[in-house]
Parts: C-alpha cells; structure tokens; sequence
C-alpha cells in the first residue's frame, strides 16, 4: 500500500494545484473514470494507470457514481420484489449496495467505529484505525448500522423502495465530498484519502449537493428532498463534529464511514415520510 500511494502522488503531483472541477470538465471520461474504479469493483482497465492524476477531479463525480451504483442494484431488485417477502428483498438490495462498492465503506465503518469508540488518545486511535483486523467497536458498529439499513428498507412499499435505492448511494456519496468540505485531513503523513481533497473543495460539495437535490426531486418530490437534505446534514454535521473532537479531521475511514451513516439516515428519513 505505501508503494502505490507514493506512485499516486507521483502521478498526482502535476495537476496538485489546479482547480478539480476545471480537470473534471476538461477531462470528463478519464476523471469519470476515475471515480467509477475507486468507489466500485466495475473492471475497466481502460487508462487506470492515470489515476492518480484525476482523484481529485473525479471528487466532481461522486454523487453520479452514486446514483449509477443504486441503477446496477434496481434491476435484480426489480425482478424479485415480487416474488420474494420484503424482508428478503431488503438484505437483497443491501447485499447489492455493498457488492457493487467492494464492501468498501464497510470496512471504513468497522475501521472507524475501532478508532472512533476507543478511549484512546488521538495518536494511537489513529494507529488502531490503520490496523485492517476489526474490533469490537468495529463489529458493532457494522451490525447496528446493517440492521437499521435492513429495518428501513424492508418497511418501504415496493416501488418507494426502487426509487430510494437511486437516492440511498447518491446521498452517501454525497455525504463523502461534504465532509471532505468541512474536515481536514488528519493524517500528516501518507494516506490515500489525502489525495482527493483539492483546492475547491467547497465548490465541489455545493455542486454534489444541488445534484443530490435535484435528481431526489425529480425521483420523488420537493419533501421527500427536504428530508434527504435534512438527513445528511444533520449525519455529516455530527459525525464531522465528532470525527474533528477525536482526529483532529477526516480519514480514509471515516470518510468511508460518513457515507454508511448517511445512507442509514438517508432510508430511515424516508421510510418515516
């Protein structure tokens, strides 16, 4: 791992102080790319060793990635709403949601609930957060947030539950570059989650959370976006608060684990409304 983030902030070092919106629109498809290769196990080779050079740009394509990764889970859903009892359609669509990522904020959760739960200094909280065997705090936190995710999606009628699927990952992605706003980084050395924070990264959180909006309205309606917004920022505001009082800011981890928060929030707001 330390040999590919180096060859990343090789790779990274020639576009480090250009704007990443800029980047992205001026190379959509590579930064795209990017994004897509990153936040799912998708193979597409195609140009995956310039990489490194679109992280921060491809931070503009998180909330799309998120919306395509609910449309690759809506079709096998869609095929056994109806034959199969809601509870068993609802681990269906988790295992899909988590499948098509590479249970990759999974691991970030159980990584930060380790770290995050440990009456532990910063320092060695952060060290415990590197450590890839989970804990206790790890396992529970997985296992609460599971069955929260189960508990909302399985009480959703059918057909909300296909839309929500677009508009569960959408906001989890979403909640990632709206921390990324509002932490710094807390590691000072090498990390991978360092790579994705750019220069505007305001500018990328608004524009990801006017599409959110946008495309939740469009799927459902004007309250049910109210909610959506109210739900992520009220998950990534506490968590954020709570991230920055134990690490001083965000982590690869907590990043990770700030989007299976929100997705929690995010489908329980909209099986209550």
């Amino acid at each position: 791992m330390p040999e590919r983030i180096n060859s990343m902030e090789e790779s990274a070092a020639a576009v480090e102080k250009q704007k990443s919106i800029g980047l992205a629109l001026r190379y959509p498809v590579a930064s795209l790319l990017a994004a897509l290769r990153f936040l799912t196990i998708i193979p597409l080779p195609w140009k995956s060793e310039e990489d490194g050079r679109f992280f921060q740009a491809s931070l503009l394509w998180f909330p799309l990635i998120g919306l395509l990764i609910g449309a690759a889970t809506v079709l096998p859903v869609a095929l056994c709403v109806n034959v199969f009892p809601s509870p068993v359609t609802a681990v269906l669509a988790m295992i899909l949601l988590a499948g098509v990522s590479g249970c990759l904020h999974l691991d970030g959760l159980a990584d930060s609930g380790d770290g995050l739960l440990s009456a532990r200094s910063r320092e060695r909280a952060l060290e415990i957060m590197r450590d890839s065997r989970s804990g206790a705090m790890g396992m529970v936190s997985l296992i609460f947030v599971l069955l929260g995710k189960y508990a909302a999606l399985s009480s959703l009628p059918s057909s909300l539950l296909l839309i929500s699927l677009f508009v569960i990952p959408m906001a989890g992605r979403t909640a990632i570059i709206l921390s990324m706003a509002l932490l710094p980084y807390a590691r000072t050395g090498e990390g991978l989650g360092r790579l994705f924070y750019s220069t505007d990264k305001y500018a990328v959180a608004v524009l990801g959370i006017l599409f959110c909006s946008v495309v939740t309205i469009l799927f459902l309606s004007l309250q049910a976006a109210l909610a959506v917004a109210i739900a992520v920022f009220i998950t990534v505001g506490i968590f954020s608060f709570w991230c920055f009082r134990k690490l001083g800011g965000a982590t690869g981890d907590t990043l990770g684990a700030v989007c299976e928060l929100t997705e929690l929030a995010v489908a329980v707001s909209l099986a209550v409304g």
